[in-house]
């Protein structure tokens, strides 16, 4: 799982990322590579 400061920056950078909120806390996950995880709050 790799840590970056901005969801933001992480979402532009791959165009397969999501964003979903579950339970307060808002992930970027990736199906096509699944190593690119962010988390927040």
């Amino acid at each position: 799982m790799r840590v970056v400061n901005s969801l933001k920056t992480l979402k532009k950078r791959h165009k397969d990322c999501r964003l979903i909120r579950r339970k307060g806390r808002v992930y970027v996950i990736n199906k096509t590579n699944p190593r690119m995880k962010a988390r927040q709050g």
